[in-house]
């Protein structure tokens, strides 16, 4: 958590790392280091394999990694500044699930019904993740400034939801789209398994003591009999919005 206003180091070293291997595999790419669909995922098949681990550093052209850079470095800021203990899990887990999840999804035309063969590439499928985590972690865990996050998350990408469906879909293309829409399904079911299987590790929504059912308090008790000493006129027949300020005015008396 953001705390005394300190910014973590691995918040900033963390996210520059990925973005400088993105940038890296990209350089490697414009000088002919992967030709073809060496180092992207191809579905169901043995080769494909090897994309599970290295497709996110891979981009088909410049608009492609400018895209994908700018959500990386914001959304891995986020994961490693609000979420230091899991951070790490998420990340890697996020990445190798998303890609074998990708690899097993049989690339069909869902149009024709007829099988593609496809090379998927690009860390839009790790955005995915980090964003569906960073949202509905913080609404399992239901505290106040998780649930600020995944409220930023909402506003700034919450068109990402759209990226789940087929392109051909809400469009008519002459050939399939190049965008993978199975990635972005793909890395969106991990994101929410993870903050679900997380939402029990870190910082909880705090429960004062009042809150437990059998809390007593000689003080509280104490305040109360006082106050009924004081203002008798307050315990004759009430409007209810009466009742309510004499409840909030109890409970300003307690937290002092």
């Amino acid at each position: 958590m953001l705390k005394n206003n300190v910014i973590s180091k691995r918040a900033i070293i963390y996210p520059l790392l990925m973005l400088a291997a993105m940038w890296f595999g990209y350089f490697l790419q414009l000088h002919g280091f992967f030709e073809s669909c060496f180092g992207a995922i191809i579905p169901l098949l043995p080769e494909g394999l090897l994309g599970v681990i290295t497709s996110p550093l891979l981009h088909g052209n410049l608009d492609h990694i400018v895209g994908n850079s700018i959500p990386i470095g914001v959304l891995m800021f986020l994961l490693y500044q609000f979420y230091p203990l899991v951070a790490n899990k998420v990340f890697i887990f996020g990445w190798i699930f998303t890609g074998l999840l990708v690899w097993l999804l049989p690339p069909i035309d869902i149009m024709t019904g007829e099988y593609l063969y496809t090379c998927t590439i690009g860390a839009s499928g790790v955005v995915y993740v980090l964003a569906f985590f960073l949202f509905f972690s913080g609404v399992f865990k239901w505290n106040m400034t998780l649930l600020t996050i995944s409220l930023l998350v909402v506003l700034y990408y919450g068109s990402l939801v759209w990226g789940m469906l087929p392109e051909e879909l809400f469009s008519e293309l002459q050939e399939p789209s190049k965008i993978s829409w199975q990635a972005h399904l793909a890395g969106a079911v991990v994101g929410i398994i993870l903050a679900f299987m997380f939402k029990k590790v870190g910082e909880k929504r705090k429960r004062y003591i009042w809150e437990f059912p059998n809390y007593y308090s000689e003080k509280d008790d104490k305040l109360w009999q006082e106050y009924k000493e004081n203002h008798p006129e307050d315990f004759m027949e009430l409007p209810y919005k009466k009742r309510d300020d004499i409840w909030e005015h109890l409970d300003e008396l307690r937290k002092r």
